[in-house]
């Protein structure tokens, strides 16, 4: 006699939980690496983002603080008794009035700095005939002045949004 195969049940067997729990397995290791794909991606990203806005802080502190530097040779030349250095400290504060770098406490502080040159200088801002003669390198050298001054004035009204009076405008069109 021929061995016959074992009958099978008619109804199937259930599978045991921890079966269906080994099945399941492999499953919750790739949903797992999928959340901590994401994670990772996110921190990353967040990280990226964080590094450049503190690499831009940083680049526009330390612009800022040469912009600082220079704007302060610039009140030391201002302010001296000299009018060559006057002059040059004045146009370079024009320069640096302009800047995206100075803010309305700066640009105050150089409107300072004008109106104390100018009160220095008073009456002799726009009208070089109001002193007494003298030679003409000096008479050069205070033209310089009041165009500097000028061209100050207008960049500070500029950006402070004020009027400038037209004798001032047209004295800071000058070249020097």
């Amino acid at each position: 006699m021929t061995p016959s195969p074992f009958p099978a049940p008619a109804a199937s067997v259930q599978a045991a939980w921890w079966e269906v729990l080994a099945a399941l397995g492999p499953l919750a290791v790739v949903v797992a690496a999928v959340i901590g794909a994401a994670i990772s991606w996110r921190t990353l990203r967040q990280r990226t983002i964080a590094d450049a806005n503190a690499l831009l802080q940083k680049s526009d502190a330390d612009d800022r603080s040469e912009w600082w530097k220079r704007t302060q040779w610039a009140l030391d030349h201002a302010l001296r008794d000299d009018q060559h250095s006057k002059s040059l400290g004045l146009a370079t504060l024009a320069v640096l009035a302009q800047s995206g770098l100075a803010r309305d406490e700066e640009l105050e502080l150089l409107d300072l700095a004008w109106q104390s040159v100018e009160d220095a200088g008073r009456n002799r801002a726009y009208a070089p005939s109001a002193r007494p003669a003298s030679g003409a390198g000096e008479q050069a050298a205070d033209r310089r002045l009041q165009v500097a001054a000028a061209r100050l004035r207008v960049a500070l009204d500029g950006r402070l949004g004020r009027g400038t009076p037209p004798e001032a405008a047209a004295l800071a069109k000058e070249s020097f």
